[in-house]
């Protein structure tokens, strides 16, 4: 097992249902905040934008409302927001939402200090690939999901509308100074969506464990994460009221964030996103799941891996990788996503073909970190496999 490895995070973290309202007690980073949030209507709905701007009040900080992040949020959301910033005399930014808007968020704060465009400074084929020249301006998280951990890392997946590429933005004062994850924030999720964001936390730690270069850190958090999920997730789904099923799941999701080693899997999803950008991507990850663990699994390519990952869902004494996957299969139906298919997102068998080519422009994971290098021909049996 690959022994090296750097572990940084200094996100401070208030976790727990009830978080929220001890918000005004933290020190914020500024003066007045831009306080970031989808173009959907749960946060107001619910009452969680009242009561993160009523813990501002308490707080003494100025507030500003940016509404309008889509669910792939794009690099025109990017810009309006830090144009917002700017605009409205803002100091740092506050994230309320789920991972779109926290990634989202994240880019904004880096814009607000930054010239150009956000595309500058992706890595995809047609980025820029430049270095920020100065930090982002502070980012607060207050999540509102369980799947992507934004709230403790410094990844933001951003939308080109106009070349069909996702790209990963990722540089170190992208990390949040404050971050709440308040699970009572989580619980009107709806079902379908509850089990889309748990399986993207659970594929993280998956990607994790199976990912070559792992090492004992990731793989601690991962297992544990893999372990919650298993066990919670199911449960959440059933009855988003389910308090300690919520609470069980916002802690994996946050375990994931803490180490997260994405393999092509990450990536292969985030194709399938470039072409079609209503896809969730909890929901991409799900369909092509089976096919790419049993590749490996077939070829007996991460059999100890995967055998850990099996215990942690519960399965006494696995034999091999396929015991994992059908402990896969089984949540993927217990959390009542068994009849997901590619061709219900409007993806059509043809356009597979242009897939594989597109892996190596499009961020998400490491494509060189899986079990064994994968060749296009590789990529294209898997998303073949996957299609139904």
């Amino acid at each position: 097992m690959y022994q090296n490895f750097t572990f940084y995070n200094p996100v401070r973290v208030l976790f727990g249902a009830g978080q929220l309202s001890h918000l005004h007690e933290q020190t914020l980073p500024g003066k007045k905040a831009l306080i970031v949030t989808s173009n959907g209507s749960s946060v107001k709905k619910y009452g969680y934008l009242a009561s993160l701007e009523a813990e501002l009040d308490k707080a003494g900080v100025f507030h500003a409302l940016f509404d309008q992040i889509r669910p792939n949020p794009t690099d025109i959301n990017v810009t309006d927001g830090a144009t917002a910033v700017k605009a409205n005399g803002c100091d740092f930014v506050i994230a309320l939402g789920g991972g779109s808007v926290m990634d989202c968020a994240k880019c904004i704060a880096l814009m607000a200090a930054n010239p150009g465009n956000i595309w500058d400074y992706s890595l995809s084929a047609r980025g820029g690939k430049k270095n920020a020249l100065y930090p982002a301006i502070p980012i607060v998280c207050i999540t509102t999901s369980a799947g992507t951990a934004s709230e403790v890392d410094i990844a933001s997946v951003i939308t080109n509308d106009r070349t069909q590429e996702k790209t990963g933005i990722f540089f170190p004062s992208m990390f949040p100074t404050l971050s709440i994850v308040d699970s009572d924030l989580m619980m009107s999720v709806p079902p379908r969506l509850t089990a889309y964001q748990g399986m993207d936390a659970f594929f993280h730690a998956s990607e994790t464990v199976v990912n070559k270069n792992v090492h004992p850190m990731a793989e601690m958090f991962a297992l544990k994460t893999i372990e919650l999920v298993a066990r919670y997730l199911p449960r959440a789904v059933k009855d988003g009221s389910d308090k300690e099923a919520r609470a069980y799941m916002a802690l994996a999701n946050t375990f994931a964030g803490y180490y997260m080693m994405c393999t092509s899997a990450h990536t292969m999803e985030h194709v399938m996103g470039s072409f079609h950008d209503d896809l969730v991507h909890g929901a991409g990850l799900i369909e092509i799941a089976h096919a790419y663990y049993d590749f490996f699994a077939e070829r007996k390519a991460a059999e100890e891996p995967m055998k850990k990952m099996a215990r942690a869902m519960g399965v006494e004494n696995p034999a091999s990788g396929k015991d994992f996957i059908a402990a896969l299969d089984k949540l993927i139906s217990d959390v009542g996503c068994a009849d997901l298919a590619m061709s219900r997102e409007g993806i059509t068998r043809e356009e597979l073909k242009s897939y594989p080519a597109k892996v190596h422009e499009v961020l998400g994971g490491d494509i060189t970190a899986d079990p064994l290098p994968l060749s296009d021909a590789d990529y294209l049996a898997i998303f073949e496999a996957a299609y139904k």
